[in-house]
């Protein structure tokens, strides 16, 4: 079953408004720094709702639903770790980001710290993580497509990236946030009513758990415990303090604006998670035989009525293209700051770079493009990503944020022997047990940095009095 003409007509009014959005904004777009973070001028509110519309997208939706749908709750417990982490984040680390006022993305603090080869590390780090959890929204716009629309998966891949690409290049992070702020409203109001819909379509709350598998309940239903460790690790710290994170952090008007987006932002992540979940598990006892990322659309289609069904459907592509967008820009930011102006053309002018940033969004939205249609599942995508990310970058950033240390070589070293440790275990060894290779990179990552900092890094910082770096 595929949506009606009023419910398609509903669809194609948000792509427009989408598209409005984007255009009008570009006008306000005439520096790098309004591009890259929105010309820090950030209120807490916005700060919340760009967050969670930015990490609630295809994997937090679709994702976590395909997983629901084939093992049940359990893959909520591990993938739970996310909006925690966030919280923690918020509270301890974003206010310090935020004091850093002249950065755009985590070179800029990397440099400062470590110097001009360590951001060109980052540089390429977060391009990567950034196309790769890109790629996992564009295989989820795909899914939709096909369910939902009844189009074949790669037009629809295609169909959502040109409008994300669209106005994500015209508008820029203020682009973003102000869709985001919109997206965050359609995917708080509408999935849940879905899940309420279905719910009582299945017979009531009370019949609906009667209907649940006992192995769907189960906290360890389809992991041994090291299993479950490394997903939950790799949830907690795979996507933590990823570029467009970040840039929120810069955006925020204030250390204490910051906190608040940040904290509030994870606080409403824990509960859309169950959202997401419940509506897996619902798929599962309504439609056992359909394909586990077609979870969430096969709901949306088959139980929601004429009109509720049209705004979910918008709602899904809203939560989706809000972290296309958010990736999209601070894929463009890093590559135009870290990489071309960093090395390749460091006497660049503003406005070379500004259009330089907004040139680069196709390149990268081709390499996502590329990386979905490669891509066995939405969280296949999203855990391959989370493998390279974590074991190289979170402890390093957050080491230098919080003790404000010269770390030039011991932060290079551990960056490179995490992302060395990672490939191994991933490509050399076919990623062994199918435990992630954060449980391996990561520790490795941790030792490097502790060993080498104290090495080399700290009697080098006292012999020349330049232990602390004042941020800026």
């Amino acid at each position: 079953m595929q949506l009606s003409t009023i419910d398609l007509i509903l669809v194609g009014v948000y792509f427009l408004v989408m598209l409005f959005i984007g255009f009008q904004t570009a006008r306000r777009i005439s520096t790098p720094d309004d591009f890259a973070v929105a010309g820090r001028r950030l209120t807490w509110p916005v700060v919340f709702a760009t967050m969670a519309a930015t990490f609630l997208g295809g994997g937090a939706t679709m994702g976590r639903a395909g997983q629901s749908y084939e093992i049940g709750y359990a893959f909520m417990f591990a993938a739970i770790a996310f909006p925690f982490q966030t919280m923690l984040v918020g509270w301890f680390i974003a206010p310090r980001l935020n004091a850093y006022r002249k950065s755009e993305t985590i070179g800029d603090i990397f440099e400062l710290h470590s110097g001009r080869l360590a951001r060109l590390l980052v540089g390429i780090l977060g391009l990567g993580v950034s196309i790769g959890i890109l790629g996992a929204q564009a295989l989820a716009l795909g899914t939709i497509f096909k369910v939902v629309f009844g189009m074949d998966p790669t037009l629809g891949i295609i169909v959502g990236m040109v409008v994300v690409l669209l106005y994500s290049t015209a508008g820029g992070m203020w682009a973003d946030v102000q869709t985001d702020v919109i997206q965050f409203i359609m995917l708080g109001i509408f999935l849940p009513v879905a899940l309420l819909i279905g719910v009582f379509t299945a017979g009531g709350p009370s019949d609906f758990v009667a209907r649940i598998p006992d192995t769907h309940l189960e906290l360890f239903s389809a992991f041994g415990f090291w299993e479950f460790l490394a997903i939950f690790v790799a949830f907690a710290l795979g996507e933590a303090l990823i570029p467009p994170y970040v840039q929120r952090a810069f955006g925020a008007t204030d250390p204490k604006t910051a906190r608040k987006g940040y904290a509030f932002a994870g606080a409403f992540g824990l509960i859309f998670y169950f959202v997401s979940a419940s509506l897996g598990v619902l798929a599962f006892v309504m439609y056992p035989n359909i394909a586990a990322d077609d979870a969430i659309p096969a709901v949306v289609t088959e139980l929601l009525p004429v009109g509720a069904a049209g705004l979910v459907a918008a709602s899904l592509v809203a939560v989706i293209m809000s972290t296309a967008d958010s990736l999209l820009n601070s894929a463009a930011v890093v590559f135009s700051k870290d990489i071309v102006k960093g090395f390749l053309v460091p006497n660049i002018k503003p406005r070379q770079l500004l259009w330089t940033e907004r040139a680069s969004n196709f390149g990268i939205g081709l390499g996502a493009l590329l990386f979905a249609l490669n891509a066995e599942s939405i969280v296949d995508a999203l855990l391959l990503t989370y493998g390279f990310w974590a074991p190289t970058v979170v402890v390093p950033l957050v080491a230098v944020v919080v003790t404000k240390q010269r770390a030039p070589v011991a932060v290079v070293a551990a960056m490179t022997a995490g992302a060395v440790s990672s490939a191994i275990w991933t490509f050399g060894l076919g990623t062994p047990a199918d435990i992630n290779a954060v449980i391996i990179g990561l520790p490795i990552n941790i030792i490097v940095l502790i060993a080498t900092y104290a090495l080399v890094d700290a009697p080098r910082n006292r012999r020349t009095g330049t232990e602390k770096v004042v941020a800026a």
